[in-house]
């Protein structure tokens, strides 16, 4: 049961981290290369920390690199994720994806390339998967501070998670609201991120002096809360 639980605030972490991609207001260009820091709270209990980063490849190439490190008791997580894309005349596209999981129970690793050519989703170790146009378990994210920053009040992602399954999500604009967090006090925008047949609920907050940097997200299942992350530092590179 302690196992399971730690996976699902690990889980929460992979979102909120991936997620916090920040972007000017122009829809045409992305952000500044930056570092964020963050911390890992379930129940005001410290567990964790983790760390996003973004980087040009030179052109149009990007990486976005995340980690996180959570450990409760004696349960342990660490967790790695990559992503290589293109960014032009307004288009994500995905090129590579990596993911690694290691800690308290098995351990786990997707390696996924996106052939343009072939409409191809390449898997290492399993099936391939047609490519419809879907995002990397990171990219979907980035998109959701760039909506935001249009004023945009609702907006739908199709993304192959990792675990290299092709999933959605729809995110709904809710209100503003005044933080408290380890970065200190800020206004940020407050959205509802909705999956289908999903007993879990999920809420994040984006802030705009930030250039809509996520900067709090918590999840709930059944009520009960599963981990609340929370913005410590954010630094342009």
């Amino acid at each position: 049961m302690r196992v399971t639980k730690m996976l699902k605030v690990t889980s929460l972490i992979v979102f909120a981290f991936s997620a916090s991609i920040s972007f000017a207001k122009d829809a045409n260009e992305l952000p500044s290369p930056f570092i964020a820091h963050y911390e890992a709270w379930r129940h005001d209990n410290n567990i964790g920390s983790a760390e996003l980063s973004l980087k040009s490849s030179g052109g149009n190439f990007y990486e976005l690199k995340y980690s996180s490190k959570v450990s409760r008791y004696f349960l342990s997580d660490r967790r790695y994720e990559t992503s290589l894309f293109s960014f032009s005349e307004g288009k994500i596209t995905p090129i590579a994806y990596d993911f690694k999981r290691t800690g308290t129970g098995p351990d786990k690793a997707l390696s996924a390339k996106f052939d343009a050519t072939e409409k191809t989703i390449i898997l290492k170790e399993q099936e391939n998967q047609t490519w419809d146009g879907e995002f990397d378990n990171q990219l979907f994210r980035i998109d959701i501070s760039r909506q935001l920053a249009q004023d945009k009040k609702e907006f739908e992602y199709k993304f192959l998670n990792y675990r290299g399954q092709k999933r959605s999500y729809v995110i709904e604009v809710l209100e503003k609201e005044i933080l408290n967090l380890p970065y200190g006090n800020i206004e940020a925008i407050k959205v509802r991120v909705n999956r289908d047949s999903s007993s879990r609920q999920t809420y994040a907050w984006f802030a705009p002096s930030l250039d809509y940097v996520l900067v709090r997200l918590q999840q709930f299942k059944d009520d009960d809360e599963q981990g609340d992350i929370r913005l410590k530092t954010y630094q342009k590179l």
